[in-house]
């Protein structure tokens, strides 16, 4: 992963004691509270339903066992005891104190991580696939590039109050795992005809209010050119781009109103200004930063492992975790492992400073010292030897980690909703814990198969619960918190924002409407398919009209 340079880590030092400062002299009342809110924007402290929450940068995803102990020490000293993994590769801290916040970004700082750009109007966290650089359909690591778009973007001048918050998302590999079609900017790497390094860029996605999925700008884009142009998207958005209405401020309502050939016609104009400007990427600038990523050590093994396959034979509770948990990798030998964030019973995403040790442990013992983020907020080892899967298996199973549900019902996709966030319109943890309580059974999970289902606590979407093949959004409803269902979303090549069934439901109700879904699902399939390909065959009719039974049938009783 990166390694910062001398020059890194005096920018995020010096920010540390400029945001020292501004915290003094706000809590001297030499600050005014308009003052200094976009002053602690710019560190990722935002102001939540029952205290301050600090959002801390992974970028793209990356993280190395030094900071992950690091960032363990930090929730049980200044919080909880726990944070919380979100959808943008990020950490969040719920519970820390205004005064303390200076601390944390230096001791942050001690180990190469800062809270810098992770709220405010400006160019957020790069993401990206959690399995860059292992999976085996990579057609080029993305990391490298992910980086240079880091370092160009962070402090931006021209970019740090644009209309509103910016998000780019880049791939590397043939399935996307990225979900670049949802993003501000997406750019999704491949090689051309000529074998050459070149750039589909996508512009205009988004969620929230208006989901949106973005469209293709760029068909071809040279690699070097990948600042050049997404500076040029950011200039024409930056300038016309709505500041006086939030809900109509993000670029894809900016694309949809100017239309994507007009758009493209105004970013070209503006390119042609910067195409061979100094931000041109050169071979010794991508050289430079790819230096800074340390090659992993692989030792030279064979494809299949006699101990691991017995382990799997003899131990059928090892054999279900393998099947959900471990992912092919394309160094024979190894595989990458997802560490499961969603127990039973839990708030998903949520991680205690006990299993963020256990997890940095098991990255220094068992790959290489490296962990990543997903943005389904779960924790991924991308470099496992295959003779140390099942001691890995036995250490996150004793600590809460090795949940079979990767990819199954309750591997669900959550926002902290109405617990935390001030902008929540409803809860959004209990609703999780309760459908997982509901499919408590791994059995009837593995049965009913690949199934995501994601939750938001308002339009906001942190929990992408548009692009869920079951989404669930919380509403309010004359004060009351209400939750609003949809089907067929998906991520994706084949990306697909989910319908609205019908009328809201209650909290009490949503345990069971879930259920009455995969009802419909279980009914109808065939023997290939999943839930998202049998609900776009069939389309939400009769999902409908099975949900909504019981109550047509009430009213009709109460009418008679």
């Amino acid at each position: 992963m990166y390694k910062y340079d001398e020059i890194d880590q005096q920018i995020v030092n010096e920010r540390v004691e400029q945001y020292r400062d501004q915290t003094r002299r706000y809590l001297a009342k030499e600050l005014t509270e308009d003052e200094f809110r976009p002053l602690r924007l710019q560190n990722g402290l935002y102001i939540q339903r029952q205290a301050p929450m600090l959002r801390i940068a992974v970028p793209y995803g990356m993280l190395s066992s030094k900071q992950l102990h690091k960032l363990a020490d930090i929730a049980k000293k200044y919080d909880k005891g726990y944070g919380h993994f979100s959808t943008r590769q990020n950490l969040q801290l719920n519970w820390p104190k205004l005064e303390d916040t200076p601390d944390i970004l230096a001791e942050l700082a001690t180990v190469e991580m800062h809270a810098i750009q992770t709220s405010g109007n400006c160019i957020r966290n790069i993401t990206t696939d959690q399995f860059a650089g292992v999976a085996p359909d990579e057609i080029v690591d993305p990391r490298v590039l992910a980086e240079i778009i880091r370092q160009w973007s962070t402090f931006h001048p021209e970019f740090a109050l644009l209309p509103r918050k910016f998000k780019i998302a880049v791939s590397g590999t043939k399935d996307d795992r990225a979900v670049v079609q949802m993003h501000d900017i997406g750019m999704e790497f491949f090689l051309d005809k000529n074998n050459k390094l070149a750039i589909k860029v996508w512009v205009g996605g988004g969620l929230g209010r208006t989901p949106i999925l973005g469209t293709v700008i760029h068909e071809h884009l040279e690699w070097q050119h990948a600042l050049t142009y997404c500076e040029a998207i950011i200039r024409i958005y930056n300038l016309h781009g709505r500041r006086d209405n939030a809900y109509k401020a993000r670029i894809k309502i900016l694309v949809k109103a100017l239309g994507i050939d007009e758009f493209k016609r105004q970013v070209e104009a503006e390119w042609a200004h910067l195409k061979d400007a100094p931000n041109t990427i050169t071979e010794a600038e991508l050289a430079r930063v790819s230096k800074h990523f340390e090659a992993m050590p692989y030792e030279n093994l064979p494809a299949q492992d006699a101990s691991f396959d017995a382990a799997i034979s003899s131990n059928p509770a090892f054999a279900t975790w393998v099947k959900r948990s471990i992912h092919a990798h394309k160094t024979p030998g190894y595989r990458a492992v997802t560490l499961s964030l969603k127990p039973h019973g839990s708030a998903p995403g949520d991680a205690t400073s006990e299993q963020m040790h256990v997890v940095a442990d098991l990255a220094e013992k068992y790959g290489f010292g490296e962990l990543r983020v997903s943005h389904e907020q779960n924790l991924i080892l991308a470099d496992v030897k295959l003779s140390d899967l099942l001691t890995v298996w036995e250490k996150a199973r004793a600590h809460g980690l090795a949940t079979p549900n990767i990819g199954l019902l309750t591997d669900i996709i959550c926002c902290p909703g109405g617990d935390f966030c001030s902008l929540a319109n409803a809860k959004s943890i209990p609703i999780a814990v309760a459908i997982q309580q509901q499919f408590d059974n791994l059995d009837y999970l593995h049965d009913i198969g690949d199934i995501e289902l994601n939750i938001s606590g308002c339009m906001n979407a942190c929990g992408h619960h548009h692009i869920g093949h079951i989404g669930i959004l919380g509403v309010d409803k004359d004060g009351s918190e209400w939750y609003q269902v949809t089907i067929g979303g998906s991520q994706g090549n084949y990306a697909s924002i989910g319908n609205v069934i019908g009328p809201s439901f209650s909290a009490e109700e949503m345990p069971s409407v879930v259920q009455k879904l995969i009802e419909v699902y279980i009914k109808e399939r065939t023997a290939e398919e999943r839930f998202i390909d049998t609900a776009k065959r069939l389309g939400i009719a009769p999902f409908k009209a099975h949900v909504y039974a019981e109550k047509n049938a009430n009213k009709v009783e109460v009418t008679v």
